[in-house]
């Protein structure tokens, strides 16, 4: 009985915590439940001030590279090209630093959004991004 009273005191592990990750474009309003804002693009997203990004943390390295990047963009068709290279990329620093940290924020148990700034809401970085993530949990 004590073991199991012990065992209820202590917080819970962090692999087993879930923070709720989100994807959110930059130019979209700011909301109270995004939690921490993380913009994983390489580029400040054009136009858009700091002020009114509230952006909480910039992690430029964990974002794909700019030949990954330019080779990808306007090329839905290219999608699944996209996220294999975007692991590989995810997979060596200084990319694999950066992922450990954000991966190492999520234990946190608080929200978290990606933000980024392409207009395909359905094919970008933040997508793939919170796939790999997901993933490993």
């Amino acid at each position: 009985m004590s073991a199991q009273v012990d065992q209820m005191r202590q917080p819970p592990s962090p692999r087993n915590t879930k923070a709720v990750v989100r994807i959110k474009r930059a130019y979209e309003p700011v909301a109270e439940d995004d939690g921490v804002r993380i913009l994983v693009d390489r580029l400040w997203p054009r136009g858009l001030t700091k002020e009114k990004a509230r952006i909480d943390l910039w992690l430029k390295d964990v974002a794909p590279s700019e030949t990954l990047r330019r080779r990808f963009h306007g090329h839905p068709d290219k999608w699944r090209d996209f996220v294999v290279g975007y692991r590989r990329e995810l997979a060596h620093e200084p990319a694999k630093a950066a992922a450990e940290g954000l991966r190492e924020r999520l234990r946190r148990d608080e929200p978290v959004t990606l933000v980024y700034a392409a207009r395909d809401e359905e094919h970008n970085n933040a997508v793939a991004l919170k796939s790999w993530l997901e993933r490993r949990r």
